[in-house]
């Protein structure tokens, strides 16, 4: 009974996908169907809060599956963001979804299997069934990438992202079987006896696997070099998945690469410290490159995902060199992040469903006249994801580079500190024109609906997760994010 209990949010999201899947040949109307998903979704996270704090990590139905699932408080913060991402993204886009035509019942299917390889991934103990997972995410994105069938965009985006994809997966799995040649075993926990028992001078195998699926990873989290399907494929898919892909899909990789580099090959990590470190330059120097030069907002917060990720990599580095904090900062960058890019996609897909355009610079010229709340809380996220003050954004940031001076990375720490104030160019720029350019005024109403109100939620969050504290209204601030993310990270070190 017990791991049915802590099995239920998964097994309620694939029977909400196969039911979605059932009752689409039924022609109900999109508004319909998406009260239904996101009614499996709410049940879903519901359960997830309850089991949130109930028991010590385990293994999921051992006796029949050995190791290969595991059940900690690391697996379960993940979920919860997958999930929480997929309400909001179905919420926030609702209009999005009664404007166009080309939608239908098996969307929302998709997403929910997409969560479920989702919150499957951040489970698996065990390599074969981590790419699995990963693959059930993949293609359901792959899918929702081109759902427009009718705009060429789309199903270029969705093209140019299979093609590539499958190739990193391919190196995933080759990666998975040289190791299980050296080690064989694909179980996390063997993988690391077998490494703390061997000269490294020994591993070969192991480590040109490892390697393997450390560039699949880079791939999926749109590190440079393996970053030429970004700023297409967020381009051309509709404008809901290019926020699902952003806020939902790109931190759940990060669930596989931490519990890999914490775990598994926790006793090498220094093996591959230069390796990411010249990765982390290149990412953060060529997505700011990438990022100063667009002049679609779609296209620039793509890009401006690249640097993001680029920040990750400095905490991933950090952790190899045994920073102390690095781990956690690093957990907490992916809620703050997730949190700024759920609100500034979520505004973006929100607009697109309002207004027929291609959402430039050039558009947003006197939004604070046209939609003076929406300005500002676009605003507010942008603040957020260049990392001012008095945002979530900014602890992220501090905690990231106070564990990369930590960690002695003196000038990864100076470097990403100073593509934080190239990122104001390109952020303040969307602000400097919404609010310095006038034009004339065509809309000052917010309309107050769900999609309205989420936003506003998140901009709350944003703020109060830069200033908010325990002592008011005993309502978890920072501090609180802070001892969840170690917390997470204590759940994963102490198995």
């Amino acid at each position: 009974m017990r791991d049915l209990l802590y099995a239920s949010p998964m097994a309620v999201m694939i029977i909400g996908a196969f039911v979605l899947m059932i009752i689409s040949r039924d022609n109900l109307s999109l508004n319909r169907y998406n009260i239904i998903s996101v009614a499996f979704l709410s049940l879903s996270l519901i359960l997830q809060i309850y089991t949130f704090d109930k028991g010590n990590s385990t293994y999921l139905f051992e006796s029949a599956f050995g190791k290969t699932f595991i059940i900690d408080k690391f697996a379960k913060l993940f979920d919860l963001m997958f999930t929480i991402g997929s309400i909001l993204t179905l919420l926030i886009n609702t209009d999005y979804f009664k404007r166009q035509n080309y939608f239908n019942g098996e969307y929302f299917a998709i997403i929910l299997f997409s969560v479920f390889g989702m919150m499957m991934l951040s489970h698996s103990n065990e390599l074969v069934s981590s790419f699995i997972a990963l693959e059930i995410a993949t293609l359901s994105i792959y899918t929702l990438v081109g759902y427009h069938k009718f705009k060429k965009a789309s199903s270029e985006a969705m093209m140019k992202y299979i093609i590539l994809g499958s190739l990193a997966g391919a190196l995933f799995m080759l990666g998975v079987a040289l190791i299980y040649g050296a080690v064989g075993s694909t179980l996390f926990s063997d993988i690391t006896i077998y490494i703390k028992n061997t000269n490294i001078d020994e591993m070969n195998l192991l480590l040109v696997g490892a390697t393997l699926m450390m560039i699949t990873i880079m791939f999926k989290i749109g590190a440079v070099p393996f970053n030429s399907w970004v700023i297409d494929v967020y381009q051309g898919a509709p404008s809901p998945i290019t926020m699902f892909m952003a806020s939902t899909f790109k931190i759940s990789v990060f669930a596989l690469a931490l519990r890999l580099y914490l775990v598994s090959f926790s006793p090498i990590n220094e093996f591959w410290i230069e390796i990411l470190q010249a990765v982390t330059i290149a990412t953060l120097i060529g997505g700011s490159l990438l990022a100063i030069s667009q002049q679609r907002i779609k296209r620039m917060l793509a890009a401006s995902s690249i640097v993001h990720t680029g920040y990750m990599l400095i905490a991933l580095s950090s952790i190899g060199l045994g920073a102390q904090m690095a781990a956690s900062s690093l957990m907490f960058y992916l809620i703050a992040y997730f949190i700024s890019s759920v609100g500034a996609f979520g505004i973006i897909s929100f607009l697109s469903s309002q207004e027929q355009f291609d959402l430039t610079y050039n558009d947003f010229k006197g939004f604070a006249e046209r939609r003076p709340y929406m300005a500002l809380l676009m605003s507010i996220f942008m603040l957020s994801l260049a990392g001012f003050p008095s945002t979530i954004g900014f602890l992220g940031k501090f905690n990231i580079f106070t564990s990369s001076i930590e960690s002695g990375q003196i000038f990864i720490t100076a470097l990403g500190i100073t593509t934080a104030f190239i990122s104001v160019y390109y952020y303040f720029k969307l602000i400097a024109v919404m609010y310095f350019y006038s034009t004339d005024p065509r809309q000052n109403k917010l309309p107050i609906d769900v999609s309205t109100v989420l936003i506003f939620l998140m901009a709350g969050f944003v703020i109060w997760g830069g200033i908010g504290t325990n002592l008011i209204l005993n309502i978890p601030g920072a501090d609180s994010f802070i001892n969840i993310a170690q917390d997470a990270i204590s759940s994963l070190k102490n198995k």
